[in-house]
């Protein structure tokens, strides 16, 4: 049990045996910090999941206080599998993407960390560097696996984190998403089922649509993850090739699955004979000590293709990731041949460069505390301006929030309206083909805090209000 579940479970114990009676005021969150000794983000946890429970109930300006009537627990919904014999998703997405583009609009919509964080000036000295140097035989050298020191920089991460990956394994791509994509290519043919999370990110169903494959879209919970009883019903109903998840900073949820989770999913697809393309674009990106290992060291039958990138962590612009692909890897370096042919040499060679510096891991720190701070000052701001119905779902990891309207709204609208207003939210319709997710929106968090952001969460909570009293 998490420590945020743990003193929920302490309060809950302090409400039944008298200690708070319905109708009274709880310690703040600030007093809750100081008598726990608990992180302030785990007291606000806490506090939210009681609130979720019917157990409390939050009021604005005033603080959180015992519900009169504790509200017995929804009943879990049923195990939910949704089967789209064809994904047709890409257009809406196109158009949510496009128009968050202008620079004057405010990018709560981005899928990018801010790049002002990114080590810029270094990267365009390494590229500097490599640019005198490179040959016309460097482009030969660096095609499919992809340059051999990125290759083995890459497997001495993964060797860092106890997981014994050959640089032989390893193909370098333009991005994650290629990564995925050749991928799901390698191991699929059109026609095929494959599995994905709902709400997933969307380049998955964008994937699968391009691809002509059908999806087989299994129950997703915002801190559990994905629905083990669906995701087993799915695989002993259809002849599923590939499940493509994600297990650390989940986009759009936020979480990341525990280590026995991982190791579940592991031996279930397993014991199905089932690929998992892992999509892990956001480990790097971790709140705490401990970097999370990827479902990838549980597997002991090469049945995971590990995806990742540096788009997310280090540079977007150079557009490098990789797949490490075991027994998968020279099918994958086909597939890649017959598209983009190679991923760029100089960005190849940039990267070799800055990370014989040493400054990576530097980098990552600053880049990791940044970004928890930022994270809490936009969730502190919407939980000021914002209705008290909205729902604020909290991860511990990376940049997004994942934020439920009051039903019947629908974030499709608010968007809409945001846009007028030069504000992009990424609505929940963008992460699935059901109706399930829309009254949710995924909002980024990575940006400065200033006078232009808090204008637009000033406008959002005007928006909303105004919509739930039409």
């Amino acid at each position: 049990m998490k420590k945020y579940q743990r003193l929920a479970q302490q309060i809950i114990s302090q409400i039944d045996l008298g200690v708070w009676l319905p109708g009274e005021k709880l310690p703040s969150l600030r007093e809750q910090v100081a008598s726990s000794g608990m992180s302030f983000m785990t007291v606000s946890h806490a506090y939210q999941l009681l609130e979720s429970q019917g157990r409390i109930v939050a009021r604005p300006q005033s603080g959180y206080y015992v519900a009169a009537r504790p509200v017995e627990p929804q009943p879990a919904p049923p195990v939910q599998v949704m089967r789209d014999e064809a994904v047709d998703i890409n257009t809406y997405i196109f158009d949510v993407l496009q128009s968050s583009r202008d620079p004057a609009v405010v990018p709560f919509a981005s899928a990018f960390p801010d790049p002002r964080l990114f080590p810029l000036q270094q990267l365009t000295r390494s590229l500097a560097n490599v640019s005198k140097t490179a040959t016309a035989i460097s482009i030969i050298e660096n095609l499919p696996p992809g340059n051999a020191g990125l290759r083995h920089a890459i497997a001495r991460r993964y060797a860092r984190q106890g997981m014994n990956i050959s640089p032989d394994e390893i193909v370098i791509t333009a991005g994650a998403l290629e990564a995925l994509n050749l991928s799901l290519q390698a191991v699929t043919e059109p026609g095929d089922w494959v599995i994905v999370e709902n709400p997933c990110f969307y380049g998955a169903l964008q994937a699968l649509e391009r691809l002509r494959l059908k999806a087989l879209s299994v129950a997703t919970d915002v801190r559990e993850g994905i629905d083990y009883e669906a995701l087993e019903q799915a695989l002993k109903t259809w002849p599923v090739k590939a499940c493509w998840l994600m297990t650390n900073s989940q986009n759009p949820l936020g979480f990341t699955l525990s280590p026995e989770k991982k190791a579940r999913l592991v031996a279930l697809l397993t014991r199905y004979n089932v690929t998992l393309i892992e999509d892990d674009v956001y480990s790097e990106l971790y709140f705490g000590r401990e970097k999370p290992l990827p479902a990838k060291a549980w597997d002991r039958n090469d049945m995971t293709l590990h995806c990742s990138s540096f788009s997310k962590c280090l540079v977007a612009g150079f557009r490098i990731g990789w797949v490490a692909a075991g027994k998968h890897a020279r099918r994958i370096q086909q597939l890649q041949l017959m598209s983009t042919l190679s991923t760029s040499t100089p960005m190849q060679l940039a990267l070799v460069d800055y990370l014989a510096t040493g400054r990576y891991d530097a980098h990552l720190r600053r880049l990791r505390r940044t970004l928890a701070e930022r994270k809490q000052q936009a969730w502190h701001a919407l939980m000021r301006y914002l209705p008290a119905g909205v729902k604020i779902h909290h991860s511990d990891s990376g940049y997004f929030l994942w934020l439920e309207l009051p039903a019947p709204l629908d974030a499709g609208l608010l968007r809409e309206a945001a846009l007028r207003h030069q504000i992009s939210i990424a609505p929940g319709k963008m992460f699935s083909t059901s109706d399930v997710w829309t009254p949710f929106f995924r909002f980024n968090t990575s940006w400065a805090w200033g006078e232009r952001e808090e204008e637009a969460v000033i406008k959002l909570g005007e928006l909303i209000r105004a919509m739930l009293t039409r």
